[in-house]
């Protein structure tokens, strides 16, 4: 936009990167789990749902982590939170590996749920406030798929190390990520828009509960956005090897590639947003996802149900793909560290026990029913929540209040 100081070209690609690498890496070490329940299970002397529950603790206290690492990151800028949340994730993980018993395990999957939820807010903010305003969508699209980047790396892991050495080897190549803040100390410099924006505390105070409304919303948004990511995307392996018989191989193959669709997907769409706006872009994709149901859980053979993975993902991530775009334009200046992430793990709360409801259901009927079920109620009710939802799209960073607009 005019008079909005552009960031140099090294340091918006510096920025994306940290951001990029930091939620796929996150995002792989919290999906591990979702490819061993069975053996985890297995080991501790627990049902799949017991394991499964572990998913929801991680889920139930991401917020934590949103609210420590996203005032730090307000007042004291994005790079060391960042860095400090990566190193604390880390360890969390290499920590499960180790777990003696279900007891310790599931507790430390609680630890690990804090560094989850403060890792997202903190990069988002600072890829966004770090790219010209022309890039915003598609960056937004590569920034969120590092999630689905990061299912990708666990499947593939999956793949060449549990059927030699187990499920706790796993947990430990998810110590790794901790290089990675190597990367951000000597690369990434603070956004300008940061330095714009900050205040003392008092005003930042003030300006939390002057914007509660546009919070709700917020929490509300994020609230159907997990429901449809984890209600399509936890139970998903799980399903192929319970109720299609598929083994550990055949499993990660299917899920790579129903999350190569979600990196096209999220990139897709989140260019098209750039053009089209928010939240019509997101709709779109919410009400194509509907139609695939049927596909996703009811393929009668290997290339539809190939077919249905990918195009579920595309769909899904695709409107996931507009959400840190969408978001960071929504949240007020002085807040945005604080605002998006806070906002998307209450949401994540919110839906962390979808799950435990889809394998608690699949008791009853089977993984395709309770998944297409569920689906399609999360998805129909979140078309509604985006399509009457406010939207500000292009929004200058660091010179404007969004919540008085």
């Amino acid at each position: 936009m005019a008079g909005e100081k552009q960031p140099s070209p090294s340091g918006a690609r510096n920025a994306i990167l940290a951001g990029f690498l930091g939620w796929t890496l996150d995002a792989f070490d919290f999906f591990i789990l979702t490819f061993v329940l069975a053996p985890t299970a297995k080991e501790f002397g627990q049902t799949i749902p017991a394991i499964a529950l572990a998913i929801t603790a991680s889920l139930a206290t991401r917020w934590i982590g949103a609210i420590l690492f996203g005032l730090f990151a307000d007042r004291y800028g994005r790079r060391i939170p960042l860095i400090v949340n990566i190193l604390y994730f880390s360890l969390i993980e290499v920590l499960s590996g180790l777990a003696p018993n279900y007891r310790v395990f599931f507790f430390l999957r609680l630890l690990y749920g804090i560094g989850m939820g403060g890792e997202w807010g903190v990069g988002a903010s600072l890829t966004m406030e770090s790219v010209p305003v022309r890039w915003r969508g598609f960056v937004s699209g590569l920034l969120q798929e590092g999630y689905a980047l990061g299912f990708l790396l666990a499947a593939a892991v999956y793949r060449m190390v549990y059927p030699h050495w187990g499920w706790r080897p796993l947990f430990f190549i998810g110590g790794l990520p901790a290089l990675l803040t190597l990367f951000v100390r000597a690369k990434v410099k603070e956004p300008e828009a940061w330095h714009r924006s900050r205040t003392d505390w008092t005003t930042y105070r003030r300006a939390i509960f002057r914007h509660w409304r546009r919070f709700a919303y917020l929490v509300l948004l994020l609230a159907m956005m997990n429901f449809m990511a984890h209600g399509t995307q936890d139970m998903y392996p799980t399903f192929l090897q319970q109720q299609h018989g598929f083994s550990p191989q055949r499993t990660s193959d299917f899920t790579v590639i129903s999350m190569i669709g979600a990196l096209c997907g999220g990139l897709v769409f989140g260019f098209i947003s750039d053009g089209r706006g928010r939240r019509r872009t997101m709709v779109t994709a919410v009400l194509l996802a509907i139609a695939v149901i049927p596909l996703w859980v009811f393929a009668p053979n290997l290339p539809l149900i190939l077919m249905g993975g990918f195009l579920m993902q595309f769909m899904v991530q695709g409107a996931w793909g507009v959400i840190p775009a969408h978001l960071n334009e929504l949240s007020p200046d002085q807040l945005r560290g604080f605002f998006p992430g806070l906002a998307y793990q209450f949401g994540v709360l919110i839906a962390s026990g979808s799950a435990y409801f889809e394998a608690r259901m699949a008791h009853f009927i089977s993984y395709g029913r309770a998944m297409g079920l569920f689906a399609a109620v999360v998805l129909l009710t979140g078309a509604f929540v985006i399509f009457f939802g406010p939207e500000e799209h292009r929004a200058e960073f660091g010179r404007r209040d969004p919540a008085k607009a």
